[in-house]
């Protein structure tokens, strides 16, 4: 009997499936248990922390979420999606969550262009957003940010498919003039840059604080 081989691709493909099964959205457990708990369900579920607005402490345990805590006066305040197998496909989950102030995105494999532009839904709650290290973020992902009217702070580092810094962080710093820009440049080998005029300014480990 023939055994069919497990490829490499195949095996890629079967991870990817399962990442959109973990992240897809659930219309009817969010009408069952509120926005806020079934956002949470799905970050932690995909490995982020939450943190309750009001609360110290970051939530690290998927089991400790409580049934009610949804339409209990609990609020999602702050993430930490820290190797986070979060996409876009669930980023519709914080449609109706209106308290969330601070988002980490970092070493984020599955964060790309859409996933940030999807960010626009907490526009008006916003407030202070990292993005480190998400390989998959180029610059249509990185202006994109520009929605996020109430963001005071802005942290950017370590995104290699985004081509031309400079021009992304001017963008930043002319559409959200209220926010503090932090984008922090890091040099990859492989690093090609479109705009020769501006792009290869940007030097490595250049720290560039927009805001003045």
């Amino acid at each position: 009997m023939n055994i069919p081989r497990i490829t490499y691709y195949s095996r890629r493909h079967f991870w990817a499936w399962l990442n959109i099964v973990w992240n897809r959205v659930d219309n009817d457990r969010i009408q069952e248990v509120g926005p806020d708990l079934a956002c949470a369900e799905w970050l932690m579920r995909n490995g982020a922390l939450v943190k309750w607005a009001g609360k110290a402490d970051y939530l690290k345990d998927y089991d400790s979420l409580k049934e009610g805590e949804g339409k209990g006066g609990y609020y999602i305040e702050e993430i930490d999606a820290t190797e986070a197998s979060i996409m876009h496909v669930g980023f519709p989950h914080f449609h109706g969550c209106k308290h969330i102030k601070k988002i980490k995105l970092q070493r984020c494999s599955n964060v790309e262009d859409k996933a940030l532009k999807s960010l626009e839904i907490l526009k008006n709650s916003l407030q202070h957003l990292q993005v480190i290290s998400c390989g998959n973020v180029t610059d249509k992902g990185v202006k994109s940010l520009t929605t996020l009217v109430n963001l005071e702070t802005l942290l950017l580092y370590d995104l290699p498919e985004v081509k031309c810094c400079k021009d992304c962080a001017l963008i930043l710093q002319e559409s959200l003039p209220k926010c503090q820009v932090d984008y922090r440049v890091t040099e990859h080998p492989h690093k090609r840059y479109h705009s020769t005029a501006d792009c290869p300014q940007d030097t490595p480990e250049k720290k560039t604080n927009i805001r003045e």
